[in-house]
């Protein structure tokens, strides 16, 4: 019985074990705002990349001012809380504009932009020469798809001048585009005329054309000579080109040049120089010299003349080494 007495008393405690709490997501919300941040400098790094110099002032503008109303003034108005905040008071006024929510007549109208009559008129320019540059690339793909004008395009020679867009149709050695001698059209160079003259008609330039000879002396009973025979093949290519369908009250000269201008200063007597010049005269046409005037574009003839428009290669140059003429007489 004492020794049941001495035993010790052994209290069995269980212990609880649970599992950690939720942490929560805070760190899910912390990681999307940082990949949509990171989302956002990769964006604007593309932006910056992918514009040029104007288009970024342009935004960097719209950020100073974001309104959809475009202000009178260069500035904005000071106010506390600086460009584009609001302002530090009501500025009177019995206008749309003056009530919340109101709009104006004028709202989303754009200033017009005002230039200089110099930046008027290069921007004129430009856009002109755009055109004619369109123009350009309209006659080539044509000509490259017409069945009527692919065989005869190795005598159209179409390029940029300070008068407008010229088209020559020159001279080959077995195909000329008249009798000789004569203001009589070929059957071909007839037909080639009329598809020009269908292809022209799209647009509001005015046309100049102007004929021309080689050097070959040609002389008839009264005086008929190399000059009125240019003028009078500069006529029958204007009749050509009004029966293939070019409004005639688009023509605004025919001139004749003889051998005066000739495509190939060093050969005079060469075929090129026997040749049709259409031009598409620009609105500037008449403060600059005739396109006529200005040399051919084979090699070693010289600079363009100054202030020219860029000079644009021939479809193909139709002169071939060693190819020569019988000349107009």
């Amino acid at each position: 019985m004492a020794a049941n007495r001495e035993r010790p008393v052994i209290i069995l405690r269980p212990i609880k074990r649970v599992a950690a709490g939720h942490h929560g997501g805070a760190w899910k919300v912390a990681y999307a705002d940082f990949v949509t941040a990171m989302m956002a400098f990769f964006l604007v790094m593309w932006i910056v990349g992918i514009t040029d110099k104007q288009q970024r002032a342009a935004i960097s503008e719209y950020f100073k001012n974001p309104s959809a109303v475009v202000g009178k003034s260069l500035k904005p108005a000071p106010g506390a809380n600086g460009p584009g905040g609001a302002a530090d008071r009501l500025i009177p006024s019995t206008t749309p504009v003056a009530v919340a929510g109101g709009h104006g007549a004028d709202f989303g109208a754009r200033e017009p932009l005002k230039m200089t009559p110099q930046q008027a008129k290069a921007a004129a320019r430009e856009e002109e020469k755009r055109r004619l540059d369109e123009l350009k690339r309209t006659l080539e793909e044509a000509i490259e798809r017409s069945q009527a004008l692919a065989p005869f395009k190795d005598q159209l020679l179409i390029d940029l001048t300070p008068e407008g867009l010229r088209i020559q149709i020159v001279d080959r050695l077995n195909r000329p585009m008249f009798d000789n001698a004569s203001a009589s059209l070929k059957d071909y160079a007839h037909t080639l005329l009329g598809e020009m003259g269908g292809l022209l008609n799209d647009g509001h330039h005015r046309i100049a054309l102007s004929g021309h000879t080689d050097e070959a002396p040609y002389h008839q009973v009264g005086g008929y000579g190399n000059w009125e025979l240019s003028a009078e093949r500069a006529n029958a290519a204007r009749r050509a080109l009004v029966e293939g369908g070019l409004q005639e009250d688009r023509i605004s000269r025919v001139v004749g040049l003889a051998a005066s201008v000739p495509f190939d200063k060093r050969d005079p007597r060469s075929p090129v120089n026997r040749r049709i010049s259409i031009v598409v005269l620009n609105p500037e046409a008449d403060n600059v010299p005739p396109a006529d005037s200005l040399p051919g574009t084979l090699p070693g003839n010289g600079a363009p003349a100054p202030g020219a428009l860029p000079e644009v290669g021939p479809v193909r140059v139709a002169h071939l080494p060693g190819e020569a003429g019988l000349g107009n007489g």
